[in-house]
């Protein structure tokens, strides 16, 4: 399974990657905004998603939003 971002670039457990987009979470009334940075993600068994960590909270991002940074 190869998991690619925006870019088409491969993706790792334990990258960084970075929000290309204002992204609203669903069920809460937060907003990722734009060029927050996520460190040392996790890949789950979907390609097209990724998990990683925002404090306490663990938020699931479609790749289609994110660049490897």
């Amino acid at each position: 399974m190869s998991v690619r971002d925006s870019n088409g670039n491969e993706l790792n457990h334990g990258d960084s990657v970075q929000v290309i987009k204002d992204l609203k979470v669903k069920g809460s009334s937060d907003t990722l905004k734009r060029g927050t940075t996520f460190k040392n993600i996790h890949l789950t068994d979907n390609e097209d998603e990724i998990e990683c960590g925002q404090g306490r909270n663990t938020v699931v991002l479609k790749t289609c939003f994110l660049k490897k940074a």
